[in-house]
């Protein structure tokens, strides 16, 4: 199956810091792809460049096997591509429907905003997403944590998502919370959205995704199935930069 985005030889530079060194990885339609790393490994910035927050110094992105320039947010949204930052980007007075409209807000005929059918498609996403979702109309300041996340995943998958990018999805929620963000994650993945999961948290690596990539110092040093490896083993690649000495695949598979 063509992959839905390649990143090829990526570098960034900020001077005589190179941030990314020639890091090449892909994602597949329902696919789940962890990326790990202290802070400054250089997964951020690597996501930051896909999301056109940020432009390469150097390399190649391929979206659905065509070469594309990504140079602004704006411009990877067309390309099916979205982010779900860890602050969620939520504008904490408005409501839910405003939120997931904010910037691209349905218009009646005569050019007005179109409260009513921002309401109804707010009410039918959330529903599809969250069945207990009731707040519609509450500033979002009001919400729980997994909620406002609920909110940001709709945002995503209204606009036609195919590569979602969601940078620490349960850091702060509690564990009720956790498990909903989980069982969303699951469902997008079901219907063939591409996920890069930014995460510190080693649980949700191994529970949500289907490989894990793990950077440090700007270089990717293991791209593995997590049914390959342990906890212990992305321990040993995010601390040391490689794995244990001896390393074997669990089961005896071949080496990713």
């Amino acid at each position: 199956m063509k992959p839905l985005v390649e990143m090829i030889d990526i570098r960034k530079h900020f001077g005589g810091i190179h941030a990314v060194e020639g890091v090449s990885l892909d994602l597949h339609p329902g696919e789940v792809v962890g990326l790990l790393g202290h802070n400054g490994a250089g997964k951020s910035c690597l996501m930051r460049i896909l999301s056109g927050a940020m432009k390469p110094s150097s390399g190649e992105i391929r979206v659905r096997g065509e070469p594309v320039e990504i140079g602004s947010p704006q411009n990877a949204r067309l390309h099916g591509i979205e982010t779900i930052y860890q602050t969620l980007a939520l504008a904490d007075h408005l409501d839910a429907p405003a939120n997931l409209f904010l910037g691209r807000e349905l218009r009646t005929r005569w050019g007005n905003l179109d409260d009513k059918r921002m309401l109804e498609e707010a009410r039918r996403l959330l529903a599809r997403l969250n069945p207990n979702f009731r707040n519609l109309t509450d500033p979002v300041s009001r919400l729980s944590g997994g909620q406002r996340q609920v909110i940001a995943i709709a945002r995503a998958i209204y606009f036609k998502v195919q590569i979602l990018i969601m940078d620490e999805p349960t850091a702060a929620l509690g564990p009720s919370e956790t498990a909903m963000v989980a069982e969303l994650v699951q469902q997008l993945r079901a219907e063939g959205i591409g996920i890069f999961l930014i995460s510190h948290d080693m649980h949700d690596v191994f529970e949500l995704c289907d490989r894990v990539v793990v950077m440090n110092r700007g270089h990717m040093v293991g791209a593995h199935k997590v049914a390959d490896v342990t906890k212990d083993d992305i321990l040993s690649l995010i601390i040391k930069g490689q794995l244990p000495d001896g390393w074997t695949p669990r089961g005896g598979g071949a080496v990713h």
